[in-house]
Formats: C-alpha cells, sequence, structure tokens
C-alpha cells in the first residue's frame, strides 16, 4: 500500500536542518531566525536537492501565525504599553509613515504601480518583535525603560500592522490588485471597507465582553483538573479554534484572531502558566514558518538585483534607524535612548513576511518585491547583533566629537531635578529608591504608611510625572550616572535602595554613594543566585536574592505554624552584608 508521507517529509526536514542552521547562527552569534530561514531556502524549490512540499508548509506556517500571535497577545500589556505611550504611540506611527514612504519612493523610481509600491513600502515599515525581545534578553535589558520604550513601540507597530492586514483584502481592487476570496465585485468600497470593520469591530466586541468572562473561566475549570495535558490541550485549542472561527464567522485574519485570544487570555490568572505550557508548541510552529518562508526565496535576487537589494536594506538599516533616533530625540529622551530605539527598528520580521505573503496573494506585490523582503530581513536580522553591539562605542564617539550631541545630552529636564519647592525632609535623612517597577512601588508604598521620607529615581519620566503630580518626590534618569544621584540628595541621604536587579548598573550606584556618602546604608536586588554571592563578597550593602527571599519567607510561615524556632537566618529582617 502506498503511503503519501509528504507530510512526514517536510517536518522532518524542515525540522532537522532548522535545527542545525540555527545551531549554528548561535554559535555564530547570530539569532536562531538566520539559520530557520536558511533552512526553508535550502529546501525549497529554488535550490538544488530535496524540495518540500510547499503547500503543505504554508498550512503549517499558518499555524505558526496563529500561535505566534497567541503568544503576542498573552505578554500585551496594555499596562506597559500606557506607560510609555507619549512617545511609543506617535514615534511608531510617524516612524512607520516614513519608512513606508521612503519603500514606496524607491519602489515607484524602479516603475513599479503606486499599488505595488505601498504595499513594499509597508511591509519595510514593520519590526520584528521576536528579534527584539532576543536582543534585549541577552542583553538584559528588557526591563529597562529603554527597553520598555522599544517594546512599546512595537507593540503599536504590530497593532497597526494587524489593521492594515485587515483593511488590505477590501482594498486591494482599488490598489490595483486581484479582489479577495469572497468579495462581491459590484459592491462599492465604501460598503466593503465599512463592512470589514463592523466585522471586525463585533468580534473585537465579543472577545472583550464574552470572551473575557467566558475563556478564564473555562480555564480555570480545566485547571482544577490537574491534568496538564488537558491543560495545555485547551491553550491549543483556545488559539487555533479562536483563529479559525473568527476568520470563517467573521472574516478576519487568522492573526487578528490569535492575537485577541491571547489578550483575553491574559485576563486570567492563569496566563503565565498558559504561556509556559503552548510555549513549545508554539517555538517549533513558528520555527515551520519561518522555514516557510525561505522556501519562497530565490537566492539569485543577490545576483540578478543587488542594486535594489542594497536601496532596501539601505532603508531598513539607515532610514528606519535615523528616523527613529530623530524622533526620539524630538521627544526629549536621552541619546542612548535614541540609539536603543534605531538599532531596535533596523531589521524586519514576521510581519513583514506575512504581509509580503498576503500582498503576493492579492497580486499586489510581485515575486521580486518578496524576495527582496527576505533578502532584506536575512541581513537586517544577521546584521542586528552588530548594530547593539555599537551603541556605546558610537555614543562615546559622537559625544567626543559633536558639540551638538553633548548639548542634546545636558539639556534642561525638568524632571532631571527636583523642583526648587521640595520640602526638606526629602533632602536629608530620606531614602533614596532606584526604580519604580513591581518591587520599587511596593517598597515606596511601605515607607509612604509608615511615613518615612524617600526620593525616587527612575529611567521613565512618565513615571516621575505621575508621581509628582500625587505628590511624591522624583527624579527622571539612569540612577548609575552620578548627576542623577546627585539630584537625588544622596549625599545627605539614610540609605540607597536599588530596587532594579541590574548587577552592573547596581554596582556603579554603590560606589557612586559611598564616595558621596561613605556612611550611607545600600540595599540591592539581584535575579540570580550568583549574582547575589559575588556582590556579599564584594560587601557592596545588604543583597537580597528574590528565590532565597522566598524561600525565607515560607520557611518562616511554616516554623510559625509549628511554634518552631526561627533561625537568625529567616529572621525577617535580613543582617547587612557590610
Amino acid at each position: 500500500m502506498e503511503h503519501n508521507v509528504s507530510l512526514i517529509s517536510t517536518l522532518a526536514a524542515g525540522f532537522g536542518l532548522a535545527l542545525i542552521l540555527g545551531f549554528i547562527a548561535e554559535r555564530l552569534k547570530l539569532p536562531a531566525l538566520v539559520g530557520y530561514l536558511l533552512a526553508g531556502i535550502a529546501i525549497g524549490p529554488a535550490t538544488p536537492g530535496f524540495v518540500a512540499d510547499v503547500g503543505i508548509a504554508a498550512q503549517l506556517s499558518e499555524i505558526g501565525v496563529m500561535l505566534l500571535m497567541f503568544g503576542v497577545g498573552l505578554h500585551f500589556s496594555l499596562k506597559d504599553l500606557m506607560a510609555v505611550k507619549r512617545i511609543a504611540l506617535p514615534g511608531a506611527v510617524v516612524q512607520m509613515a516614513a519608512a513606508t514612504a521612503l519603500g514606496m519612493g524607491l519602489a515607484m523610481w524602479w516603475g513599479w504601480p503606486a499599488g505595488q509600491a505601498l504595499v513594499f513600502g509597508l511591509t519595510l515599515s514593520c519590526a520584528s518583535t521576536v528579534v527584539l525581545l532576543k536582543a534585549l534578553e541577552s542583553r538584559g535589558s528588557l526591563e529597562s525603560m529603554n527597553g520598555r520604550i522599544a517594546v512599546g513601540w512595537l507593540v503599536v507597530e504590530d497593532l497597526a500592522t494587524v489593521l492594515i492586514l485587515v483593511l488590505l483584502p477590501p482594498l486591494s481592487t482599488v490598489l490595483g490588485g486581484n479582489a479577495a476570496p469572497g468579495a462581491s465585485a459590484d459592491a462599492p468600497l465604501w460598503r466593503t471597507i465599512a463592512e470589514t470593520l463592523a466585522q471586525m469591530a463585533a468580534f473585537v466586541v465579543l472577545m472583550l465582553v464574552v470572551g473575557r468572562r467566558v475563556l478564564p473561566w473555562m480555564l480555570w475549570q480545566v485547571a482544577r483538573t490537574g491534568s496538564r495535558e488537558l491543560f495545555t490541550l485547551m491553550v491549543i485549542a483556545v488559539a487555533i479554534g479562536i483563529a479559525y472561527g473568527a476568520s470563517e464567522l467573521f472574516h478576519v485574519s487568522f492573526a487578528l484572531g490569535a492575537f485577541f485570544a491571547g489578550t483575553v487570555m491574559r485576563e486570567s490568572e492563569y496566563s503565565h502558566r498558559a504561556a509556559q505550557e503552548s510555549l513549545p508548541l508554539r517555538d517549533s510552529f513558528s520555527v515551520l514558518f519561518f522555514v516557510s518562508v525561505g522556501m519562497l526565496f530565490d537566492p539569485m535576487t543577490l545576483v540578478d538585483q543587488p542594486l535594489h537589494l542594497l536601496g532596501v536594506v539601505a532603508i531598513v538599516m539607515l532610514g528606519k534607524a535615523i528616523a527613529a533616533a530623530a524622533l526620539v530625540i524630538v521627544f526629549r529622551y536621552p541619546l542612548n535612548t535614541a540609539m536603543t530605539v534605531s538599532a531596535s527598528l533596523a531589521q524586519i520580521g514576521e510581519f513583514s513576511f506575512i504581509l509580503a505573503g498576503l500582498g503576493v496573494q492579492l497580486g499586489l506585490l510581485p515575486k521580486a518585491g518578496m524576495n527582496l523582503v527576505l533578502a532584506a530581513a536575512l541581513i537586517s536580522i544577521a546584521l542586528n547583533p552588530v548594530m547593539f553591539a555599537m551603541i556605546q562605542p558610537l555614543q562615546r564617539w559622537v559625544l567626543a566629537r559633536s558639540s551638538f550631541a553633548r548639548e542634546l545630552e545636558a539639556r534642561d529636564d525638568p524632571y532631571a531635578e527636583l523642583p526648587q519647592t521640595t520640602e526638606r525632609q526629602y533632602l536629608e535623612g530620606q531614602v533614596v529608591l532606584v526604580g519604580y517597577g513591581r518591587v520599587g512601588r511596593r517598597i515606596a508604598d511601605a515607607l509612604t504608611e509608615r511615613g518615612i521620607p524617600f526620593v525616587v529615581a527612575d529611567q521613565g519620566r512618565e513615571t516621575v510625572e505621575a508621581l509628582r503630580k500625587r505628590g511624591m518626590a522624583a527624579v527622571s534618569g539612569d540612577a548609575s550616572e552620578p548627576m542623577v544621584l546627585v539630584q537625588a540628595h544622596i549625599a545627605n541621604a539614610a540609605m540607597l535602595v536599588v530596587a532594579v536587579p541590574d548587577s552592573m548598573k547596581a554596582r556603579q550606584m554603590a560606589d557612586t554613594a559611598r564616595q558621596l556618602n561613605p556612611g550611607i546604608e545600600i540595599v540591592l536586588r539581584t535575579h540570580g543566585e550568583e549574582e547575589s554571592e559575588l556582590l556579599r563578597r564584594e560587601q557592596l550593602g545588604t543583597v537580597f536574592y528574590g528565590e532565597e527571599e522566598l524561600a525565607k519567607g515560607m520557611s518562616r510561615h511554616v516554623l510559625q505554624r509549628f511554634n518552631a524556632d526561627i533561625p537568625e537566618g529567616l529572621s525577617p529582617v535580613a543582617a547587612p552584608a557590610h
């Protein structure tokens, strides 16, 4: 009996080659994503040797898109976005418009029709969230203010791109492309767009009103069974089922359906577990998505159109970076923030592939355009770690040679120093609290309840502005820079509390505090056991390690319940390490 094993062969070749090339890419300090794309090229029809089933790979990639967008939705936090909304919202919109205009202008110079040029420009305007998160995590910058601004910026880009994916099919014929499947050729454009937006709005309302109540409740019921398999099955069924149902019933994209499934699932107290349980499957199908994209690439593009490719790469890596840096500087953020955001956006990835694929399907993007997008993605993703590595050396070089750059770095910021009207209790014997995140906020609440004066030093200007409106003393800036601690009056403070888990910057803060105030008490926070041991060995101050403190608290509770003696090491107040 003859068996059709094209699915198995496609999976075996895709996963196996992606593993090998992804491993090689990581060893070369490149994102594994580069290896996945190269694996797709190797098993694609444009290269000799084994050719995988393109049709099956395309369907598997659709599942990858669903799970990828479901993961984005699970990690999407409106609260985090609102914290940086003043720069992320206008910045992302203006930067996308600038990149689209550059790409559109270049394509029209090549002689492409306006509709195709517009879609091509749009594919160059959205950066990869996956690549950005990988870069920030590898540098320990994900929780920094620069990291939050960059992530917030890309979240806005993702939302804008999802809207473009929804509106592109009804606008296809107007832009010179093919009619979307199921679209009526006689219906006026305004009615088509209105129906599309109404269907999307109905789906969003249904998810926010009904889904926010039903899905967390269902997740809770499944979690009560204690079955890990059922819980994982529930998460995957919700992701794929809602994406498919949204497409069939409301005619919205799989991407949008899966994204809202993730955002609604986030409302559950089990959202973190849902993200963890779905991660292996999500990662696996995401790999297949990038492999299938690589299968569409024709390597001859590098030979046939080198100047075209050079222009596209210049837009992605230079045009977008310069536009983003200029916007951040206009919003009065430091040069380092501008350079971090610009490096974050100097690449294109998964959304560019999704948008380019839709453009090809609708006849709004030629095959040559898809090849240029894929080649530019490969190059920009491969060089993105270099862009991040250049931030510090380039910043030093610019500041050493440009008086204008030094003026930008040193210009007056109303939130970079305490107001003249600040009460004396915040200037002498106070606590200087660095960081107003989840940990810092709880420390601040405890100090407020007991009437202990403190000054907050945080990199978020919006955070500092909000604190001052509540009558709290706060300054904005990176506390590893001596002037920020000087503005917080560290010389007269009683204690420095570093509530951000960055050991390198914590050392700089401690050194500055000791120089300006030799008798100050210092309290530090760390994420890792090894870091905590090193800091204690250096006797910088009292060091708190998250898991260690959790274990102490739980042990103390257990011993109290059994009326046992509590050892000194488990006492509520840890002994200073200095």
